[in-house]
């Protein structure tokens, strides 16, 4: 009964997004849904300017450790990743990059990046960072096969990028060392650390710049007004992507507010 009186729905996050596709692919949507996730503002701004921070607030929060010198290795180079590379390269970090997009790939290589598959760095690189969207990009092999001290934290989606499930064994012994901070301690003495158990670094243990997040709150915003001023029959039990052309006015306007 409560969808009779709602006219439509916005949604701004990966998850959310992709549950309103498979109800109208189901059929079981009952109302418009705009997906804001995949807006020029949100994957320009959100995803890659608000990353590129909220990275370093971060591991810096969690591990005080200096990255200069440091080798890491960022998991997928779409807008986050882009903005993790672009943090950690500035700090003088030896940074890696492995992606599954030849034109991503490209992408990372014109950026000064070398493209590299995981299994090839995974011994010597003192941080894994996953930016993919997809599940377990770092298996239990992968955490076998870490040096001693390596850090390993999620920048991507939910927390099922990293097989966490797959350390929680009798052999495997778990220390918390501060908050969303956990040392997982193999049987000859290694230990991984590993932030906030896999789920989002940015949003347990940092901050999130509040301009940035004020361009994807107006995109919402603007989003919502679209949905209850559009005449009957415009928009039907479906999922549809913010036009560009709405999203213009808002770069004009952030503009001139920021300067």
């Amino acid at each position: 009964n409560i969808f009779k009186k709602i006219r439509g729905i916005v949604e701004e996050s990966v998850t959310g997004v992709h549950r309103l596709y498979q109800l109208s692919k189901a059929g079981k949507l009952c109302v418009p849904a705009m997906n804001v996730n995949d807006s020029v503002t949100k994957q320009k701004f959100d995803n890659l300017y608000c990353c590129r921070e909220s990275i370093l607030d971060g591991l810096k929060r969690t591990t005080d450790v200096m990255f200069g010198g440091k080798q890491v290795v960022v998991c997928g180079y779409g807008e986050v990743g882009k903005g993790c590379c672009a943090a950690l390269k500035a700090l003088g970090a030896i940074v890696y990059v492995t992606e599954i997009d030849p034109i991503c790939a490209l992408q990372a290589c014109m950026d000064g990046f070398r493209v590299v598959k995981l299994s090839e760095v995974i011994r010597q690189v003192d941080v894994v960072i996953t930016c993919t969207g997809n599940k377990n990009v770092v298996t239990r092999e992968h955490l076998d096969r870490m040096k001693n001290s390596c850090i390993v934290c999620n920048m991507g989606h939910s927390n099922t990028e990293i097989d966490v499930t797959s350390l929680r064994t009798p052999e495997l012994t778990w220390e918390r060392v501060r908050s969303q901070v956990d040392h997982v301690i193999w049987p000859d003495g290694k230990r991984v650390v590993l932030l906030a158990e896999g789920r989002l670094l940015n949003l347990s243990c940092s901050t999130v710049p509040t301009f940035v997040l004020s361009i994807t709150a107006t995109t919402q915003a603007l989003a919502l007004i679209e949905l209850y001023n559009a005449p009957e029959g415009r928009y039907k039990q479906d999922v549809y992507l913010l036009p560009k052309k709405m999203a213009l006015p808002l770069g004009c306007l952030m503009v001139n507010q920021r300067y």
